[in-house]
């Protein structure tokens, strides 16, 4: 699975850091999910990370982020409160869309299940809501503070300790918990909710979870956890956790409409060697299948596309890098070289005949379009290793023997035709 580096600005100018996870390749994005981590706690702790890696495989592209103060994001998390934390989910919710797609689910982790049943209101793109040990509101955590109420009151603010680390409070998030202390906000979610709970809590207890029930209208559902902890320290609580929320939100976001949608488990039947394309949903977007692979196609939004995919471009320097690749290592093994590792990286680009020197000859130039352009690839090829410039030099006239870029070079004989009729519709023997 990849994970996509995603900053984005809050209200207050901070720069935060989130990460999104995304389905691995030949999994269809079907939905986005933005998920709220638990208080002082980062995006990479265990729970989220796991939950999110789980969802990412069962095709929810999953957003985590550091709140203000917090991990890798800006700002000071003593000026923070809880109102600035449901600011902060609305601002990543916004750049997922904006970069990607507005989330369709929003999951909330102990005091971000909290957040999340507070930020739902200013999302329309949102479906369903998923709190995870959540208190019912955030005044659960005054208690966190009663030792240092009288500090608080004297001083406006105070260092409280939460779990293993201590933090630095004002007084501003105690009193803004105050615009948070009924749970009427729940009445009013309109969401399918689901909400998983451990009877074995010792940090919210299970309490909390049926206010939660209590408040929300239907349909809504409960999940007992049995005995996992708070954390869910455990692997398999944040993989249960990850499969049961994914069965019960297909009912609600018509996952499976998606995963038809997207070519999952209905995959055209593809003979050994070659390849199908079909149409998805969206203007570009592409299903592309070999005989036991699948994979996306899309454009940049820049043109159109939704960039849930690489580009026919991108697919093309891909497939000639590849084989690049390959082939250089079949020839250092084979001739027991010491290269260690080679990386290629290619770009193509339109250039005119005049700025191309050396490396256009009298074919090359023939082959102008009316504009006086041509095609230029260019492969950058960095070879790791003890290797002598003889055999570097001799690497490099091999990465041209790569069968994709005689393919390329050869000028192929392109042939196309109406599919179930024997002629072809036309050809293009110029390749």
């Amino acid at each position: 699975m990849a994970r996509i580096k995603l900053e984005f600005q809050n209200t207050q100018g901070h720069i935060l850091s989130g990460l999104l996870e995304t389905p691995p390749p030949g999994v269809p994005t079907l939905r986005h999910a933005l998920f709220a981590h638990c208080f002082t706690c980062g995006k990479d702790i265990a729970a989220a990370s796991r939950i999110s890696r789980a969802l990412a495989a069962r095709g929810i592209a999953v957003l985590r982020f550091d709140f203000t103060g917090l991990g890798n994001s800006d700002g000071d998390f003593a000026n923070t409160s809880f109102t600035s934390n449901v600011q902060d989910l609305v601002a990543a919710a916004r750049a997922l869309e904006d970069e990607h797609a507005a989330p369709a689910m929003l999951i909330g982790h102990s005091l971000g299940g909290a957040a999340v049943l507070a930020a739902a209101h200013e999302l329309p793109s949102v479906e369903v809501v998923i709190t995870i040990a959540s208190p019912a509101t955030p005044k659960h955590v005054e208690h966190l503070f009663s030792g240092v109420r009288g500090e608080m009151e004297t001083t406006g603010e105070a260092e409280v300790q939460v779990g293993h680390r201590r933090f630095r409070i004002k007084r501003q998030f105690l009193d803004d918990l105050e615009h948070y202390a009924d749970p009427e906000h729940i009445k009013r979610l309109k969401r399918a909710l689901l909400i998983f709970h451990s009877p074995a809590d010792e940090i919210v207890p299970i309490a909390e979870a049926a206010k939660i029930f209590q408040a929300a209208k239907h349909p809504k559902s409960f999940i007992s956890l049995n005995d996992a902890d708070h954390l869910l320290t455990n692997r398999e609580d944040s993989e249960y956790v990850a499969e049961t929320l994914v069965a019960w939100a297909g009912r609600y976001l018509n996952l499976r409409q998606h995963a038809q949608e997207a070519g999952t488990g209905t995959a055209p039947s593809v003979a050994a060697g070659e390849v199908v394309v079909t149409e998805r949903e969206g203007r570009f977007l592409r299903a592309l299948y070999t005989e036991h692979h699948q994979l996306l196609a899309d454009e940049p939004k820049a043109v159109g596309g939704k960039d849930l995919g690489p580009s026919p471009y991108d697919l093309l320097l891909m497939a000639l890098g590849a084989c690049t690749s390959m082939t250089i290592r079949m020839y250092a093994d084979h001739k027991g070289l010491p290269l260690d590792d080679v990386e290629v990286r290619l770009k193509h680009e339109r250039i005119h005949v005049a700025d191309c020197e050396a490396d256009c000859d009298e074919a090359v130039r023939a082959g102008a379009d009316k504009q006086g352009r041509i095609e230029r690839i260019e492969r950058n090829i960095d070879l790791t290793g003890d290797l002598t410039e003889a055999q570097r030099a001799r690497l490099l006239q091999i990465a041209d023997r790569c069968p994709v870029h005689r393919t390329m070079e050869g000028k192929p004989l392109m042939v196309a035709q109406l599919a179930g009729q024997g002629g072809p519709a036309g050809s293009d023997a110029d390749g």
